[in-house]
């Protein structure tokens, strides 16, 4: 394809005549067959899927998720894709917003650790909504979720670390880019109408991080608007709109001025070439609790403690060394994380989590609903950090714990990584329980297992029947 204009210009780093990079996105992605992926990456891909249907359904099914409700209601019925929840089918872009809202409110849902991004929840509400919309068959679903997925990771690895840094939460401000990769491939957008859905949906990008400072719940939108400014983006280039194609190298572009970051257009264009051959999803750590991913090696190494013996009662300090990198997260300011203004405001708390281990010897979902509580907020007041001289964050989620004893004994342990990474996979049983104490929550009778069955079987259908009529067979 001849070089338009556009891809003339100078790259943010003074180097001309090479092919924007987000026509470079479009090129590769759309070089790229449903049979090209792996079969393991395949079925990676339902499971990533499953499991984000299944923490949707269980947010569905609380009472703080209300206004999500009360949006799709306002938007009305007529439409052909599912919210969760919903028995009636709505407009694709109003469930893409619910479900992506959904996916993510409980901090349920997986991460890339190396890029810190919850991709799933941005690209399975896309893909979902426009193959309802469209009659689409589950291949081409997977195949949209799979490349949607793998380049959204790429996003991230080319400026680790820097989006958080200047304030901006990854998956909110790069996650419009994945949603409109995700339509477009589903919508059946040529390379120029992929390049311009890619600009359009830079315009879009937006997600910042002072919700952590008060537990406020818009970070549920973090996910949901990247989906549904994805798909507007895509709907938008097949009509005919235009969008920068330097929109990720730009001096006024995406890793400019959210990443600051003169270096990331060129590790971007490197992580491309690689589009179609490596697959990150493999490297992705899906979820048991449901809190902020930081946290959870340390509530491993508090329970293997407990399991060797150590009594709640007798615990008189807790000290957590911190990954650099995670501590602005889950540890600063320090009093505001002893006592968090809501339970999902603890979510991003080390010391209130570890404090509701040591109350009630396991984390569940409602571990982080309604208000804080005291009991657990006194036993938080025993925890203090330091920052882990030799983390790897964010290649690796790791933590280290001592526990002193009120007879003065000090015990400690640490893992080097997150569960649910490759290297530290999820017993055999573990996701499934997951799966279905989350779906039964919304879902009635032999639902959950007919989802369960439709997703096992997307690459064999025509269309999304079966699973459809499962989401949609609602308490």
């Amino acid at each position: 394809m001849p070089m338009t204009q556009a891809d003339q210009r100078m790259t943010a780093r003074g180097v001309p005549n090479q092919a924007a990079l987000a026509r470079l996105v479009a090129e590769q992605a759309c070089a790229v067959a449903f049979h090209d992926i792996p079969a393991d990456v395949v079925a990676l891909a339902k499971t990533h899927l499953l499991d984000q249907l299944g923490v949707g359904l269980a947010a569905a099914a609380l009472p703080r998720n209300r206004p999500l409700a009360s949006l799709v209601s306002a938007f009305g019925t007529g439409g052909k894709a599912t919210a969760l929840g919903f028995a009636a089918p709505v407009p694709a872009a109003v469930a893409a917003l619910c479900n992506g809202a959904l996916m993510h409110s409980l901090e349920y849902d997986g991460t890339h650790t190396a890029s810190v991004a919850h991709a799933g929840s941005v690209v399975a509400p896309v893909a979902l909504a426009v193959c309802e919309e469209k009659g689409a068959s589950g291949a081409r679903l997977l195949r949209a979720f799979v490349l949607a997925w793998e380049m959204f990771v790429r996003l991230g690895l080319a400026a680790p670390g820097s989006f958080s840094k200047h304030g901006f939460q990854f998956t909110a401000v790069g996650g419009p880019f994945a949603g409109a990769l995700a339509a477009g491939l589903l919508l059946g957008l040529d390379q120029e109408q992929m390049t311009s859905a890619l600009g359009i949906a830079g315009s879009q990008a937006s997600g910042v991080m002072e919700f952590v400072h008060e537990g406020a719940t818009v970070k549920a939108l973090h996910a949901g608007w990247p989906a549904h400014a994805g798909l507007l983006a895509a709907r938008l280039a097949e009509v005919g709109m235009t969008g920068p194609s330097t929109i990720l190298e730009g001096a006024h572009g995406f890793y400019a001025l959210y990443a600051r970051d003169t270096e990331a257009p060129a590790r971007l264009r490197g992580h491309l070439q690689t589009l179609g051959e490596h697959w990150h999803l493999r490297e992705t750590a899906l979820k048991v609790r449901a809190s902020c991913h930081y946290i959870q090696p340390f509530l491993e190494c508090l329970e293997t403690l407990l399991r060797r013996g150590l009594e709640a009662e007798n615990v008189a300090a807790i000290h957590c060394e911190v990954p650099r990198g995670e501590e602005s997260l889950i540890c600063e300011p320090w009093a505001e994380k002893l006592r968090p203004s809501s339970a999902y405001q603890a979510k991003f708390s080390l010391p209130y989590a570890l404090g509701a281990l040591l109350m009630d010897g396991e984390i569940t979902i409602a571990t982080f609903e309604g208000p804080t509580r005291p009991d657990v907020c006194a036993r938080a007041a025993r925890v203090t950090w330091s920052p882990m001289a030799d983390g790897d964050f964010p290649n690796r989620y790791g933590a280290r714990v001592t526990v002193t004893t009120r007879s003065n004994q000090r015990l400690s342990t640490e893992v080097a990584d997150v569960r649910g990474t490759p290297g530290r996979p999820f017993a055999q049983g573990e996701l499934p329980a997951k799966f279905y104490d989350s779906a039964r929550r919304m879902l009635q009778g032999d639902a959950p297992e007919r989802l369960e069955t439709a997703v096992d079987q997307l690459d064999r259908t025509p269309d999304l029947t079966a699973l459809t009529g499962a989401l949609r067979c609602v308490r």
